[in-house]
């Protein structure tokens, strides 16, 4: 039998002074252990991550809330919190309790290169500055301007993995089709912290952050379309407390506009089955669930097909807070399972609004060996095949 633990006051009150400040409210009812997506992955980190344990050990001050493998295992997809009846801020608990062990030192191998290249580079992809606009090297891309509406601001994900290039592209054409008045900035630009925020990496955010924010401001940015679901939420959720207020924009709402004004055609429409994929952050925590469906009910013939878990319950992807970066092994991948409900209900193409989503079900359709039978497509990739 397992010895006791020593409850320690000062250990659970220095946690609750770090930002986990919602812990107490938690009543240990056991709904985000059910309901998180690992539990269906199944293998040992389906069952060795339990978020109910990691809080209640953290609630009481207890050594193991702090065991590297579980709490940097969270995906921070929220959806323990969409299901939470205290209304505990789970993420941020997360988050917190990982700023505890980073700010020590004690970072996960796998992160280290990437919050190292964060603070060098300005981006977790150990890209050059200078090669931060490749992706764009022989299109017509308008600079930003001050008296351009929009500020383009394209996912660091999007700047320098080739694969994730093709989305940025298609966003462009789609966006420079409906007259939207936008531009970049380019080199200057550094990544909009999401990763660094979520894994626990404080300082090297909000130094991301301020740098953007200093940027932007110089330039007189006002609004802004992101590319990606997780600067989207940065940008709306995380820089308004370091001086950073902006309108923001994901680029399918911005779309959507233009598509009920007239303003965006299509020249197609698609006849294959399609299934969407939610992405965590844009729909959970960016609250954008309709836009992408309305975009696409605009180009498809057939119905759209929804998965078992869709909307406010959408299951995870498994590559948000941190995750992407991680090794999971086959069979025991979270995009496995998004892979297998969209064949299972004969979609064709499988789409998502998220470059993290893209990459990871694409590796794991991929892996699953279905890559003949189901295609991974981003949702700004689908529209653009159709645009006139």
């Amino acid at each position: 039998m397992a010895e006791p633990k020593p409850v320690s006051p000062e250990t659970r009150n220095f946690l609750l002074s770090a930002g986990t400040g919602t812990l107490d409210w938690c009543m240990q009812c056991g709904f985000c252990t059910a309901v998180c997506p690992w539990r269906l992955a199944g293998g040992r980190l389906g069952t060795y991550f339990n978020i109910r344990r990691i809080q209640r050990l953290a609630q009481l001050g207890v050594e193991g809330f702090d065991d590297e493998e579980a709490l940097f295992a969270c995906t921070t997809c929220a959806l323990c919190e969409a299901h939470c009846p205290r209304r505990v801020e789970i993420v941020a608990n997360i988050r917190a309790l990982r700023g505890i062990l980073v700010e020590a030192g004690f970072v996960p191998q796998h992160l280290d290169p990437i919050i190292s290249s964060l603070y060098a580079n300005g981006n977790p992809w150990s890209g050059p500055r200078a090669r931060r606009l490749d992706w764009a090297r022989d299109l017509r891309l308008p600079r930003f301007e001050r008296d351009t509406e929009y500020l383009l601001f394209v996912c660091c994900t999007s700047c320098y993995d080739p694969r994730s290039q093709r989305i940025a592209r298609s966003v462009v054409r789609l966006l420079d089709s409906a007259g939207v008045s936008f531009g970049v900035i380019g080199t200057e630009e550094s990544c909009c912290g999401d990763v660094a925020d979520k894994v626990g990496a404080g300082e090297a955010f909000r130094q991301l952050a301020l740098s953007n924010i200093r940027l932007f401001q110089s330039k007189g940015v006002r609004r802004i379309i992101t590319t990606s679901p997780h600067c989207f939420v940065a940008f709306r959720d995380r820089y308004p407390a370091l001086g950073g207020e902006f309108e923001v924009f994901h680029y399918t709402e911005v779309l959507l506009e233009r598509v009920r004004h007239g303003a965006l055609g299509f020249a197609r429409r698609l006849s294959e089955r399609v299934a969407y994929h939610d992405p965590c952050y844009l729909g959970r925590h960016g609250g954008v669930f309709d836009a992408p469906r309305e975009l696409l009910g605009v180009v498809l013939t057939a119905p759209l097909v929804e998965l078992a878990w869709v909307r406010e319950v959408s299951h995870c992807c498994g590559s948000g807070g941190g995750r992407l970066w991680a090794e999971t092994p086959k069979g025991e991948r979270l995009g496995e399972l998004r892979v297998s409900d969209a064949l299972a209900r004969g979609a064709r193409v499988l789409t998502t609004a998220c470059p993290y989503c893209v990459m990871t079900l694409e590796a794991d359709c991929f892996g699953l060996g279905q890559q003949e039978n189901l295609q991974i497509l981003e949702l700004g990739e689908l529209l653009a095949s159709c645009c006139i």
